[in-house]
Formats: C-alpha cells, structure tokens, sequence
C-alpha cells in the first residue's frame, strides 16, 4: 500500500478511499496523546542531562545528539500540534537526481544541478510564506539560519515544506551533518537513488535511521535502463535489498509510464476498480516477509512505496525531469498540499513511528550511560591510586626530612645555639631556663629566612610528586579508548597545574599561621614566651614546624648530622617549654594539617583529571531514568 493511497483516504467519501482509511488505521493503533506535551519535555530533560554528561564514545555521541535532534525537531512539535507545516525532505547520494527531481516538483530551476559536487551545499526550504515562522521556530529551529535557503512562494499550498537535502554522502562533513539533522525533522522522507548507485553502502547507513525513527519513506530508484525486463530486475533487486536490511516488508512500486509497474496502487485521486489486481507482473514480488541481519522482522514497518524513473526522462532546458515521469511523486506531494485530513493522517503517522522508534533508542542511550558508568568507575580508580601513591611518597620524603635544605638547618642551629643547648641537656644543668634562653636570645631570629627557604624546598618536592602523577595518570588515561581524546585535546595534562605553586603557598601560608595560634594558645607556654613577645612565638613555630619534618627516631646514615642535631634541639627545647605531651599534641596537629593542605591540593590535581568524566553514581541514575521514560514512550505509542 502506498502512502499516496493512505493519505487519500482521509478525504471525504468514496468506497476505495474509504478502504483505504480503514488500511491506514490499521497499521497504527490510535496515539494516546494525552500527557504527551509533558512527557517530551521530561525527555528533552533527560536528552539535556546525558548531553551533560560528555558521552565517552563516538557511537554514544550520536545516539544521544540523535535524540536531542528528533525530539526537538520533530516529536514536540508534533506532540503540541498535527496542524503544523508537514516537511517532506528529498534524500540522497551524490548525483542521484534529488536536485533534479526537486527542481520538477517546484516548477523552476530553484536547487542547483551540476557535474561538480556537491552541488547542494545549503538546504533549500520550499514554503508559503505563511509557513515561514512555524518551520522557523518549530521543526528547523535548531538548525543554523545559514545553511537553510527559504524558497518562499505565495502560490503553493500552505500547510507542507519541501526540502532539498545536501547530498548525504557528500565530501563535506557539514553537508553530510546537515542531511543527518534533516532526517530527524521530517513527515516524509523522497529517497531518491540510481539504477547504478542503489547498492552503495553509505545510503542504507542513513536508511537504518530513517527506518529506526519510523520515518515513511519513498524509494525513487531513477535512471532505470531502457530494456523492460532489466528495469524489472532493478526494482526486485533493490526490493530485495529493503527486505534483506530489514527496512521494510514486501515492497510495493510504481514505475514512471514506460516502465513495468511492481505491485502500487493507484495514486490519489486514480480510484481503481474493485478486485482489480495491480498492473505488471505484481504477483511474483508477493513474497513473505523477510528477517534482517539484526533478526528483526521486516514487516515492522509500513511497506515502502517505490517509483521507478527511466533513463533520459529530463527536460534541460528547466534541469527537471519530464513531469509525466513522476506523476506518482507530484501527485503524492499535490494531494497532501490539498488534502488537511491527508497531512493530519500523515503527521499522526510520522508522530507514532517516531514515538515507537524512540523506544530502542532511548533504551540504548540508557545503556551507553550504565557502561560508561562502569568505565568512568574504572579510569577514576585509576586517576585516584595515581595520586594517592604520589602523595604517599612525599609524605615519606616530608617525614624524612631530607628535602630541607642545610643551609637554613644551620641558620637555625646557630639562632638557638645548638652547642649550647646540647651541653645544658647533656649535663642536666638548668636544662629549662637554658633551653628558653637559647630560643629567646635578644638577636634577630631568622624566622623569615627558615621560613621561606623551607616553604620553597615543600613546594618543590610537592610539585615533582604532583608532575609525576599527571604523567602517569596522562599516560594511563592515553590508553584508555573513552578518555583518550580528552587527553589528547588538552597538553596542559601532563604537567602540574599552572597555579600548583601558588595555591600550595597560600595554603602553606595558613598552615604556619595555624602553628603560631597553637602555640599561643598553649597553657604554660604563654607565661615561658611571655618575655619573647612575638618574637618567641614565631621562633617557636619555625621550631614546631621544623619538628613536622625532622625527628630523632629513624634517622641513620647520611641522615644523621645536621639534621639530627636539629631534631635532638627541637625535641629538647619544645619539651622543655610545653612538656612532652603537649609537644607531641603541637606537632601532630602541625602535621596533620599539612598533611590535610597537600591533600586538599593534590585533589585539586586529580580533579583536572575526573572533570573529563561524568560520576558514575550519576550516571547510573541517569541510566535507570532513562529506561523508565522509554518504558514510558511504549506506553503511549
């Protein structure tokens, strides 16, 4: 059954017409529309969402601009309104006819024809110009002003937009993107192919969306060979090829006069008497319905009206074909124009095709997003025990204290008297009073100077420990197909952040700060400084924050002399002012806190690195949403 006779139907009266209703409703239950506005606009919500949240694969990417695309440009704007414009778009490969064959139907040359290609770099929109606004912000509305050339005639018929596709295998990316967005706004899809070219492989990629989408479709094999038995084999072979691709079930095809007809009705408005069969050689095409390669039965879908054009049926002078040669197709096209019911009946069917091809696609997206879930789990765990690693070296490096340079060690040996600290301790003579005399004596303490040089040595080693862990998290995520390219586009991976240094001074900046609070804060202690003012304190916590990373315990070999003798001056000096208890509780915050600043600061590293993936608890949110409004949608259709 054609779409020709399906939608003549909806006209009023006539017992083949009446027939033909009765063949229409039956291909589609009634569309429960109630709820539908509210429904896709939780799915835009959701299209937005898993938008959001960077598909990892290129397969991925596809589906869900796929949905985005098809629920903005054809679903909700037939879920508001079947009233709306109708597009019918004329589809095809590089040098098919399409241009051609819209040039025929528009009655003037409008779309350029040529032997250079691509010769359709733009789509051209066919409307009256009362359809303008409609189109403009309802099923094209997503697509760029720019590459849509608005043919605008006051004397065709309001209520349908012809549109000349670029070439969907154009050497043009955009072209070819362009032809692809196309397809999800459409009502009807022309596919206009050649007796030569209909075998090619990259048309059947875009026919499976078309079919995926439920989209109706017209097959225009054209430049069929003049020999009648050949132009027959043609037919049956691309028939063949629908059924086999599991894009349709027992086609039905009309040929332009002079070609054998392959089981079509009449056109609209060609009533044919009842009981008589098709004209041609019908019946050997009467064949049951095939299984595709997926194993998904071919008769899922409305059969797929064909027209078959003979080789030479142009007219250059108008670079059209022969208007007899696709009386068919003007007929078809004239017949919606005038027929509301007709176009009504059409958009009802394009809305409930959509809506039942949404569900395998919707389920899919879910899908990719539970995967990716579990692949952004792993190249998280991944990024994490990277960094985690790093930050454990150089909390050892920190805890040996071998980063430091000597020179400041000895500065502050030489502010406290080291010697003489060390025979006060040694002899057990007023071990106290000693011990506060040395940290308080009245010269300058090189509080600044410690200070500074050690905050220099920490970032340094912070920074080669935070390098080798973009490294090697770069090099890891370069090896992992969903993440690659996100790697790849941005070098800045590789190494430590540009800000790494500063952020890690402010940070140490706080952390020093804190230590000097502490101390101030710390019982007896505040009548011992009580003499050093603010001198002491910071004196003191250049102490505490030395003893952070330099302690007598484990130190050996060439670890044992410089930095020894400060740890064995710190330890005394601390104790003896705060007491042994309140010694270890002061450095244990101490390094607790720097511990908890480098953390916070490699985190802020590993985060440049989780960026590129969405969360996977998210994610698998997501996926159970997304199955449900699919579940949903079945429910509906």
């Amino acid at each position: 059954m054609t779409h020709e006779a399906q939608d003549s139907v909806q006209q009023a009266h006539g017992g083949p017409q009446q027939e033909e209703r009765g063949r229409l409703a039956s291909q589609h239950r009634p569309l429960d529309r109630h709820g539908l506005p509210a429904l896709v606009a939780r799915l835009e919500d959701l299209s937005a969402r898993r938008l959001a949240a960077a598909p990892l694969t290129d397969s991925a990417r596809t589906r869900a601009f796929q949905l985005r695309d098809h629920l903005a440009g054809h679903v909700r704007v037939r879920a508001r309104s079947l009233e709306t414009p109708l597009v019918v778009l004329l589809l095809g490969p590089t040098g098919a006819g399409k241009s051609t064959l819209f040039n025929t139907l528009v009655g003037r040359a409008a779309s350029p024809t040529s032997v250079l290609r691509p010769t359709t770099r733009t789509a051209i929109v066919l409307a009256h110009p009362d359809d303008v606004p409609a189109l403009r912000e309802g099923s094209l509305a997503r697509l760029d002003e720019e590459r849509l050339r608005y043919l605008v005639d006051p004397e065709v018929a309001r209520g349908l937009a012809l549109i000349d596709a670029p070439d969907i295998d154009s050497v043009e990316t955009a072209n070819r993107e362009l032809a692809e967005a196309l397809v999800e706004v459409a009502d009807l899809c022309l596919f206009v192919t050649t007796a030569s070219r209909y075998a090619d492989r990259v048309p059947w990629q875009i026919l499976d969306r078309v079919h995926e989408r439920g989209l109706p479709l017209t097959v225009v094999v054209n430049r069929l060979p003049p020999g009648a038995e050949d132009r027959r084999d043609v037919l049956v072979d691309v028939q063949r090829l629908f059924r086999e691709a599991g894009l349709g079930g027992a086609t039905e095809s009309r040929a332009a006069p002079g070609t054998p007809a392959v089981g079509l009705p009449p056109a609209a408005g060609e009533p044919r008497a009842a009981g008589k069969p098709p004209e041609g050689p019908s019946a050997e095409l009467e064949e049951p319905p095939a299984t595709s390669a997926e194993g998904r039965p071919a008769s899922a879908t409305a059969p797929i009206e064909m027209v078959g054009i003979a080789e030479g049926a142009l007219e250059p002078e108008r670079e059209s074909l022969d208007p007899l040669a696709i009386a068919p197709i003007a007929a078809r096209i004239e017949h919606l124009r005038s027929d509301r019911e007709a176009r009504l009946a059409l958009a009802a069917q394009a809305l409930a095709g959509s809506l039942a091809g949404l569900v395998p696609l919707i389920h899919a997206i879910a899908d990719d997003a539970a995967h990716e879930a579990i692949d952004a789990t792993a190249v998280l765990r991944s990024a994490a025990m990277i960094h985690e690693s790093e930050l454990e070296q150089l909390r050892a490096d920190l805890g040996r204290g071998t980063f430091l340079r000597e020179e400041a060690l000895r500065h502050w040996q030489s502010y406290v008297g080291a010697d003489d600290v060390t025979r006060f301790f040694s002899k057990g003579i007023g071990a106290i009073r000693g011990a506060i005399a040395a940290v308080l004596r009245p010269t300058r303490a090189p509080v600044a100077e410690i200070r500074d040089a050690t905050t220099d040595d920490l970032v340094a080693v912070a920074r080669s420990h935070a390098a080798e862990a973009a490294r090697r998290t770069a090099s890891a995520w370069s090896e992992r197909p969903e993440v690659a390219q996100a790697v790849a586009d941005d070098a800045d991976l590789w190494e430590p952040s540009a800000d790494f240094d500063g952020r890690l001074r402010e940070r140490l900046d706080g952390w020093i700060a804190s230590i000097a609070q502490d101390i101030s804060e710390t019982g007896d202690a505040k009548r011992r400084l009580a003499r050093g003012a603010s001198v002491g304190v910071n004196a003191v916590g250049v102490g505490v924050m030395l003893a952070t990373f330099i302690h007598t315990a484990g130190l050996t070999g060439a670890e044992v002399g410089v930095a020894a003798a400060t740890a064995f001056v710190n330890q005394k000096l601390l104790s003896a002012l705060f007491g042994e208890a309140a010694m270890v509780e002061l450095i244990d915050r101490a390094r607790a806190r720097l511990n908890a600043a480098l953390t916070e600061t490699f985190n802020e590293e590993r985060a440049r690195f989780e960026r590129l993936v969405s969360t996977p608890g998210a994610l698998d949110e997501l996926s159970a949403e997304l199955h449900r409004a699919a579940d949903e949608v079945r429910a509906v259709s």
